[in-house]
């Protein structure tokens, strides 16, 4: 699955995007922001608050307890302030 990371959370995790294969206990958007954190020290830094991880699963803002079966691209971003 395509994962794709805006502002500081791509800053810092030091990239944009990626290609991953998260275990089959990793079901939600949750479950994968949780996965993720334990991936290394900048997933740990980018991940440490994830209630403000605003995510969206095929270009659609989901919550953290949306299943992630069949996702083509997941992008995770802090909140947005319009202006």
């Amino acid at each position: 699955m395509k994962i794709v990371y805006f502002a500081w959370v791509r800053e810092r995790i030091g990239k944009a995007e990626e290609t991953v294969e998260p275990p089959a206990a990793v079901r939600t958007v949750g479950d994968l922001i949780g996965w993720l954190s334990t991936r290394g020290d900048e997933y740990a830094y980018a991940f440490e608050t994830p209630k403000v991880i605003r995510a969206a699963i095929d270009h659609n803002h989901v919550r953290p307890d949306t299943v992630i079966a069949g996702a083509r691209e997941i992008a995770f971003f802090p909140p947005m302030t319009g202006g």
